[in-house]
C-alpha cells in the first residue's frame, strides 16, 4: 500500500510543478486536464499526510518512552501522545485503503433513470410515481437539475413508466446502487376492506454515455420512426408526427421520445437515451465476464433481483441486499435518502476491500 502511495505521491508533486509553469497555464485544454487529475489525488494526498503527521508523533513517543528518564508528569504527556497516535494510526490506514480502491469512472456522470411500473397494475404504476418523486426530490436536494425524456402517465396520476435525467457532478455514483425491483406493500385507495396489496416497480440506472465511448453509425445502425403523441401537451403535440423512436437495428435496443414539441429536439434525447442503454449493456457485458467480483459488491445488481421494500403500515424500509431496516419510510419517500445510500456504498466498499484483499 505505501509503494502505491508513494508513488501518487511523486505523480501529485510532478502535477503540482506543471501547473505553475506559463505554458501549461496558457494551454486550456491541458491545464484542465492536470487539474481534473489534481482533484483526483488531492483527497489521497491529504489524508497520506495525516497518517504521517499522527506516525510521527507515535513515533517521537515510542522513543521517549523507550530511553526513559522522563519525570512523571512529562512521562504522562509523552504516554497519552503515544496512546492517541496509536488509535489513530489503524483507522487512518483503512482510510487511506478505501481511498485506494479503483474508481468507477462513470461515477462523475450525469444519469438517467428509467422506471416502469411491474406487478400491480395502476397501483404499481402510482409507485412508479412515487418513485420518481422520490428520485427528483433527492436529486434537488443536491443541487442537480431532473428533465423528463419520456413518460406514460395513467389517468390517476401514475407512470407505466417514466424515463428522466439527473444532470450534475456525482449523480450516478449515487444513484447506482437503485437499480433492481423494489416493492411496495400498502393498502390502495381503491381497496374499500383496507387490505395491504403488494405491488412492484423496476428501476433502471444508466451513466449517461459520452460519444467516444461508443461507435455507432447512425445512418447505417439506427432506424428512425415518428408517430404523434400520446401525453399531454395540447393540439400541437397531439396533431403532429413530432414523437420519435429509435430502433438500434445490431442489438434491438429501442427507445422513444414524445416530450418535446419538434421531432428534432425529440430525436436528440432519444439519441442520448438510446447511447446510454447501449453503454450501459456494454459495461453489463464486461461485468459478466467477472462474475466472482461482482458478486462481491453490492453494485448496480440485477434487474431481476428484488432490491427494497417500503413498507407502508409499519413505515418501514427494508434494503435486502444489506439488511438494512429503517422506520423512516415517510423521510425517505420524501427525498432524505443518503442514510441508505451511505449504508449500501459503505457495503460496497466493505466488500470490494474484502475482495482486494483476498487475492
Amino acid at each position: 500500500m505505501f509503494e502505491k502511495l508513494k508513488a501518487i505521491e511523486d505523480k501529485f508533486n510532478e502535477i503540482n510543478e506543471k501547473l505553475m509553469q506559463p505554458e501549461v497555464v496558457n494551454d486550456n485544454s491541458q491545464y484542465a486536464a492536470l487539474m481534473k487529475e489534481y482533484k483526483q489525488l488531492e483527497p489521497i494526498i491529504n489524508k497520506l499526510n495525516e497518517y504521517k503527521s499522527v506516525k510521527s508523533s507515535y513515533d517521537e513517543a515510542s522513543d521517549l518512552l523507550d530511553q526513559g528518564g522522563l519525570d512523571k508528569e512529562f512521562k504522562e504527556l509523552v504516554q497519552m501522545q503515544f496512546d492517541e497516535a496509536k488509535q489513530q494510526l489503524p483507522s487512518l490506514e483503512d482510510e487511506l485503503k478505501l481511498l485506494l480502491l479503483p474508481k468507477d469512472p462513470n461515477d462523475e456522470k450525469n444519469v438517467i433513470i428509467e422506471i416502469r411500473g411491474g406487478a400491480g397494475g395502476e397501483e404499481a404504476a402510482l409507485f412508479a410515481a412515487a418513485l420518481y418523486r422520490m428520485y427528483s426530490m433527492y436529486a434537488t436536494s443536491k443541487g442537480w437539475q431532473t428533465e423528463v425524456m419520456s413518460e406514460n402517465e395513467t389517468e390517476l396520476g401514475g407512470f407505466k413508466e417514466i424515463t428522466f435525467m439527473v444532470s450534475g457532478d456525482g449523480a450516478y455514483s449515487r444513484f447506482k446502487y437503485e437499480s433492481g425491483v423494489h416493492r411496495v406493500q400498502r393498502v390502495p385507495e381503491t381497496e374499500s376492506q383496507g387490505r395491504v396489496h403488494t405491488s412492484t416497480a423496476t428501476v433502471a440506472v444508466l451513466p449517461e454515455a459520452e460519444d467516444v465511448e461508443l461507435e455507432i453509425n447512425e445512418e447505417r445502425d439506427i432506424k428512425m420512426e415518428v408517430f404523434r403523441s400520446s401525453g399531454a401537451g395540447g393540439q400541437h403535440i397531439n396533431k403532429t408526427s413530432s414523437a420519435v423512436r429509435l430502433i438500434h437495428i445490431p442489438t434491438g435496443t429501442v427507445v422513444e421520445c414524445q416530450n418535446e414539441r419538434s421531432q428534432f429536439q425529440n430525436r436528440e434525447k432519444a439519441l442520448k437515451m438510446l447511447k446510454s442503454k447501449l453503454l450501459d449493456e456494454k459495461v453489463r457485458a464486461q461485468e459478466n465476464e467477472i462474475a466472482s467480483n461482482r458478486r462481491s459488491q453490492v453494485g448496480t445488481g440485477d434487474r431481476s433481483e428484488r432490491i427494497r421494500t417500503y413498507n407502508y403500515p409499519e413505515g418501514r424500509i427494508s434494503d435486502h441486499r444489506i439488511g438494512l431496516t429503517i422506520y423512516r419510510l415517510e423521510q425517505v419517500l420524501n427525498g432524505n435518502l443518503d442514510e441508505v445510500i451511505d449504508a449500501l456504498a459503505t457495503a460496497d466498499q466493505a466488500a470490494k476491500l474484502a475482495s482486494q484483499q483476498s487475492e
